[in-house]
């Protein structure tokens, strides 16, 4: 029988998701992160690099990236660039270090642009788990499984989680985009 904790769970899938997404998104600090995005042609297959190397951050504004086999280094390397984050790495033959540019103001808007993008899916995935679990209410309803009132009830208590998510995601979102515009 679905339940608000049925919805509750997808919905916190859906806020974890987009927490891992707007990792991704640079603030100006450097952070591993930031080249979760990035896949390497490693081994025959298309792999990404934190599987592939150890990345840290010794400085606020520098990357390293230490490759655990070193055959794979000016591979990772294109990838790196390929990925079109805006990073210009330098290979030294032990590892890469990519310095983080600050960002400037249009770059920044591009940014923020995205996030509201990535915001508005986490919203609409907030909205399907709603709707599968409010489609299965209303189908036991209908069976006369349960009553109108209880499904009324479960109904608004559903609605009640789903403005609860979506304000979280609008909370996250303007943490997110003060950090990509603080200079």
């Amino acid at each position: 029988m679905p339940t608000v904790e049925d919805a509750r769970s997808r919905m916190d899938d859906a806020l974890e998701a987009l927490r891992r997404e707007f990792a991704t998104v640079r603030t100006g600090k450097a952070t591993p992160a930031l080249l979760d995005t990035v896949r390497v042609d490693a081994y025959g297959s298309k792999m990404p690099i934190n599987q592939l190397a150890t990345v840290h951050t010794p400085e606020p504004t520098l990357l390293v990236v230490q490759p655990f086999d070193k055959s794979l280094m000016s591979d990772v390397e294109r990838a790196i660039q390929a990925a079109d984050l805006g990073f210009n790495p330098s290979n030294d033959g032990n590892v890469i270090r990519i310095p983080i540019p600050p960002l400037n103001e249009e770059r920044r808007k591009e940014f923020v642009k995205l996030l509201h993008k990535m915001a508005e899916e986490g919203r609409v995935s907030i909205r399907h788990a709603r709707r599968i679990v409010r489609d299965e209410l209303h189908k036991l309803v209908k069976d006369h499984e349960l009553g109108e009132d209880e499904g009324r009830r479960r109904e608004e208590a559903l609605e009640k989680l789903t403005h609860e998510y979506t304000e979280k995601i609008d909370e996250l979102l303007k943490h997110k985009e003060a950090e990509v515009l603080a200079l």
